[in-house]
């Protein structure tokens, strides 16, 4: 049984859709204006049908008046109005549904554009199938609320008004019983919201938890293959799809019970109660035309609330969708303090006695009450070459996020080149500060458009960027030298290839620090042997910070951060470590010797 819908949180969701709306086609306001009249003017039209249908059943079919050119002017009348009625209803469509597309355009570009600048804590927890549903499906989902309340609902409101003042200037009386309906529809879109909500919900969830299924699915293909867990993660999908098949069948028989059937059957009891009031009057000839005119507005009145109450269950799914997408647009982009950083000490930035990192008793915790780094204390010279090691879990990989400003560092200080690290705007952070990743992502292009990566650099600067990474003469060799597409993932190259095109791709930006997430641990020693070439090779231009597991590629850096539970527990070169007895460094080195 379908628990009942949060009131509290369907009209939360309502609101969030409609402020939606108005954020995305603000900069067509002016169609939606130019529309609202043009509907206005054909709902206009088309209540003068009637009204010339009567003119001409009373002033001429029931006194036998044929006055031919009377009669021909009103019947053509009554066929033009309903021609231009329906022209400048359809012209009024293809504005709205253009608006809607642009909006729509507009949202999608928002939506993927606010992903790209969401903290890494939000992709901690967020499921890659999950989040591109929204910025797609949902997205489009989006669309058809346009649509809907922007042309079907505004244009059967109109004529609805309007049909409803030409039967009040016809017979007041006979019309209030017209309005007696509205109540009635009014409840059955209660009941349908109170029956269908839960299931569309709930229908929309499970629809992007299948796509992060399957996007889970095909991205771990080999390990799933692997561990022989085809029929497992099948049957995982299979109930998945089964609950979003009853929550879909739930929301289809609220549609099948409460909406054209049951308006179907008003709009014969309201005919019945029409013919019967004028059963009970004596029949004029004006009354036979109000009669005409009337049968004729009652199809008026009931098609659009029909056309209304329809909508709603797409219209249901739409704002749930367009809730969906606003949430994910409320969920915070990474803070930077662009002020602050435009009125700080520019000079110092320059200086080179000042660090090119400094950091004062850090202390983080991705949880409260789990310290992951403890009062952490360091200075790292511009121009060196700075190793930071330790075993799993001592906090390397959390101290490069801090200095990536993935997480805010919210006790203690870090300072890049006399700066405070969250007052350095992003444009300036992300030009002076490089990462070679462990994975190294490549997109589906070319060796020149993977080093560039959109920042339109001229190929000289390219290729000394290659050149400095030691790539250069692999990527000449390709089949279209930089121009070769390296296929999905860069599926060409060999994994230390790929390794050396990220570093490249690091270094064409020719940033002042670079940071090496463990970027050697999964090369051949060969690669590795050149990687620490090119970083001997950068020793006194470019701060490098190397966090490393394999400490072969750390030895000779001008300093060596052994960390321990989140605190430095010994510090210097590779032979002044070496010499302490029993000491951590030492012990992970000849274990790394030992294994190799």
């Amino acid at each position: 049984m379908l628990s009942k819908p949060d009131t509290t949180s369907t009209r939360r969701q309502m609101a969030q859709a409609l402020a939606l709306l108005r954020r995305a086609a603000h900069p067509d306001r002016h169609h939606l204006a130019w529309a609202i009249l043009w509907l206005a003017a054909a709902a206009l039209l088309e209540v003068l049908g009637p009204i010339m249908g009567k003119a001409l059943i009373d002033e001429h079919l029931l006194p036998h008046h044929l006055d031919w050119p009377r009669m021909a002017g009103l019947l053509a009348g009554v066929v033009l109005t309903g021609w231009i009625a329906s022209g400048l209803r359809y012209l009024q469509l293809v504005r709205l549904s253009g608006l809607a597309m642009r909006s729509v355009m507009r949202l999608r570009e928002m939506v993927y554009n606010h992903v790209l600048s969401l903290p890494m804590a939000f992709f901690d927890r967020a499921i890659t199938g999950q989040l591109v549903s929204r910025v797609t499906n949902d997205t489009e989902a989006v669309k058809n609320l346009y649509i809907q309340v922007l042309f079907v609902m505004l244009d059967s409101t109109i004529v609805l008004v309007g049909t409803v003042c030409a039967m009040a200037w016809l017979d007041w009386r006979l019309m209030l019983i017209v309005l007696a309906l509205l109540p009635a529809v009014l409840l059955i879109v209660w009941l349908y919201q109170r029956w269908s909500a839960p299931a569309v919900t709930r229908a929309r969830a499970l629809r992007s938890e299948i796509n992060g299924q399957m996007a889970e699915s095909i991205g771990g293909m080999s390990v799933l293959q692997a561990n022989n867990a085809e029929a497992r993660f099948g049957a995982r999908f299979a109930a998945t799809n089964r609950e979003h098949y009853s929550a879909r069948l739930s929301e289809l028989r609220a549609n099948a019970w409460l909406l054209r059937p049951a308006l179907d059957m008003f709009n014969i009891i309201l005919l019945a109660a029409v013919i019967f009031m004028f059963g009970h009057r004596e029949m004029t000839a004006t009354e036979v035309g109000v009669l005409y005119a009337f049968i004729s507005y009652l199809a008026r009145v009931i098609e659009p609330l029909i056309q209304i109450t329809m909508q709603f269950s797409q219209l249901q799914q739409s704002v749930v969708a367009a809730a969906r997408v606003g949430a994910l647009l409320d969920e915070a982009a990474t803070a930077l303090n662009t002020e602050a950083g435009l009125a700080a000490d520019r000079s110092a930035a320059n200086d080179a006695s000042v660090p090119a990192v400094s950091i004062r008793h850090l202390d983080f915790a991705y949880n409260p009450g789990q310290p992951v780094l403890h009062d952490l204390s360091l200075d790292i010279p511009q121009g060196s070459f700075t190793g930071i090691v330790g075993h799993t879990g001592s906090g390397k990989s959390t101290l490069l996020s801090l200095l990536l400003r993935f997480y805010p560092a919210r006790h203690g200080s870090i300072m890049m080149h006399g700066m405070p690290l969250d007052a350095i705007d992003n444009d300036r952070f992300r030009n002076e500060v490089g990462l070679v990743p462990q994975d190294p992502f490549l997109l589906a292009a070319s060796a020149r458009e993977n080093i560039d990566m959109g920042r339109n650099l001229p190929q000289e600067q390219i290729e000394a960027a290659a050149r400095a990474a030691h790539a250069h003469d692999f990527i000449l060799a390709l089949d279209q030298g930089y121009d070769t597409a390296l296929g999905e993932g860069g599926s060409r190259l060999s994994v230390g290839q790929k390794q050396l095109i990220a570093i490249a791709r690091a270094l064409a930006g020719t940033p002042r620090i670079l940071l090496l997430d463990e970027a050697t641990s999964h090369i051949d020693s060969q690669t590795e042997q050149i990687v620490q070439v090119a970083l001997d090779e950068l020793r006194g231009k470019v701060t490098v910070i190397a966090i490393a597991h394999r400490l072969s590629t750390i030895r000779d850096a001008d300093r060596i951060i052994v960390l321990n539970h989140g605190r430095i527990a010994e510090t210097g070169p590779h032979e002044q470590l070496m010499q302490i007895d029993g000491g951590l460094y030492q012990r992970l080195y000849l274990l790394q010797q030992l294994a190799a």
